[in-house]
């Protein structure tokens, strides 16, 4: 596979990121949200996803949160490193998320754009005693369907059809192409007539929606 950066990094970068959150939020009291925001119009977010060694091994959490903060140019107290023995919620989804960054090799911003990082915090309670697998299989799932959803929406708006228009020109019924867009139905699981008739009458290829 190809992993964004040498895996010999990965647990560094679990732990940095993990504890720049919890640092972040439950020291320096930023919401996780705004924090995160911060992290990811910064260069760090990307340097970080390449794997710069000053970044994912050469700096703690404390400091790299402090980075990004004075990067953006936003004020925050003057407080120590702190790293709890006791990790947080915001320090497993750094964590986590570090870990499926490295895997998949695609950018935060991609990533945050499937699966919010507010949307990762209410995934806690459920799989943090979880094996990192399974984190990566719920969040490939979640990004799957995202992106099945916006191909539909894309191609149908390239071919100026209303949801009826489309229903009505591939024969695929309407309340089936708004459970594909609302992404509460998964398409890569539909039948292949079914996505051939969506994909004739959007001239394009199967695979262009899944």
């Amino acid at each position: 596979m190809n992993y964004a950066y040498d895996e010999l990094y990965v647990r560094s970068a679990q732990n940095i990121m993990g504890d720049m959150l919890d640092f972040s939020v439950n020291t320096l009291n930023f919401p996780l949200t705004d924090f995160y925001t911060y992290f990811l119009i910064s260069n760090i977010s990307r340097q970080f996803g390449i794997g710069n060694p000053t970044y994912v091994a050469g700096m703690n959490g404390c400091e790299v949160a402090r980075q990004v903060l004075d990067e953006c140019g936003v004020k925050y107290p003057n407080m120590k490193d702190i790293m709890y023995v006791d990790k947080s919620e915001e320090y497993w989804i750094g964590w986590s998320l570090a870990y499926y960054q490295w895997k998949v090799n695609k950018s935060f911003d991609s990533i945050n754009e499937c699966v919010p990082i507010e949307t990762m915090r209410g995934m806690y309670r459920t799989l943090h005693e979880a094996d990192i697998s399974t984190f990566v299989d719920v969040i490939d799932e979640k990004c799957n369907k995202m992106q099945s959803e916006n191909a539909i929406k894309r191609f149908r708006a390239y071919a100026q059809l209303s949801q009826s228009q489309l229903a009505q020109k591939s024969g695929v019924a309407l309340r089936q192409i708004q459970m594909f867009e609302q992404g509460h139905r998964d398409i890569h699981k539909t039948q292949g007539e079914t996505l051939m008739q969506l994909a004739q009458a959007l001239h394009c290829r199967m695979e262009d929606l899944l």
